[in-house]
């Protein structure tokens, strides 16, 4: 008993040594691609790093102090880009939506176990891996070409992209569901589609809900960029702003973008909340 100990040990402890071993060649290898990477970069770089960041903060500095030039004009400037807000947040929440329905569509048809065709489940997980592999600005950009410079495109992209994403999410959470309640539907004879409604939904609408508000405030970034190849919104005045070295008007456009965010975080941590049954809400 006490050889077979030794031996276990032995062996452990030999792992161990490996382990350690290949992870300090693999952080090694690391550093070192890094270090030549950033030297290459550097290089061909017609600035400098090192040299750069002691003007790193002089952009910054300057839209702060053309802000307090302005005074209370500064103040009207938020209520004069309102409207582009308001476009960005409509074409994330319309992109959101969409994009929502088809990830709801493509989690169930690719989620084992939930008697769907088997031959569907790999071509669906297939297609989300497809749509998560296109970023959005550089759909957005094709189809900026195709279609001509509106919010359209910038809708599709993001819709697009949230299928994937948030397909991939939902079916995660439908393969960690309790299996009882669908041997019970199954059992008294219930279709498919009462299954998914009534043996499924109950459990993942919480963590649905969650992952589609999250999906929400980043699509509204999402779009915010998008504003600077031609979807409009609020990024279209971003970039005439930067590009015209206007302060005051960046400063307020970076205000309203934060102002949302918060907001919007505030509102979707609340009903986050109330969906999963928070205890804060139940005994309110």
């Amino acid at each position: 008993m006490s050889t077979t100990i030794d031996h276990l040990e032995k062996a452990f402890s030999d792992a161990e040594r490996k382990r350690r071993l290949y992870t300090a060649l693999f952080l090694g290898a690391t550093v070192f691609v890094m270090a030549g990477g950033f030297t290459i970069a550097e290089d061909m770089n017609s600035g400098g790093f090192i040299d750069g960041l002691s003007q790193f903060l002089d952009y910054p500095s300057d839209i702060v102090v053309e802000s307090f030039e302005e005074g209370w004009t500064w103040w009207p400037m938020l209520l004069e880009f309102a409207p582009a807000l308001i476009e960005t947040i409509n074409m994330a929440a319309v992109g959101t939506i969409l994009g929502g329905v088809f990830a709801l569509v493509l989690a169930f048809c690719s989620t084992r176990g939930l008697g769907v065709w088997p031959p569907l489940v790999p071509i669906c997980r297939r297609m989300m891996d497809g749509a998560r592999a296109f970023p959005e600005l550089i759909l957005a950009l094709f189809l900026i070409f195709i279609l001509g410079a509106s919010p359209v495109p910038a809708i599709i992209a993001v819709a697009f992209h949230t299928a994937g994403a948030l397909g991939k999410l939902f079916s995660e959470v439908n393969e960690n569901i309790d299996r009882g309640p669908l041997e019970g539907l199954t059992a008294t004879g219930a279709t498919w589609f009462q299954r998914m409604r009534f043996g499924v939904l109950p459990q993942v609408l919480p963590n649905y809900t969650s992952y589609l508000l999250l999906r929400f405030e980043i699509n509204i970034r999402a779009s915010a960029i998008l504003g600077f190849v031609g979807a409009g919104g609020i990024g279209a005045e971003l970039r005439k702003a930067i590009g015209w070295s206007q302060g005051a008007e960046t400063a307020a456009l970076f205000m309203l973008l934060f102002a949302a965010i918060v907001a919007i975080d505030q509102a979707s941590s609340y009903l986050r909340r109330r969906v999963t049954g928070d205890a804060a809400f139940q005994t309110a």
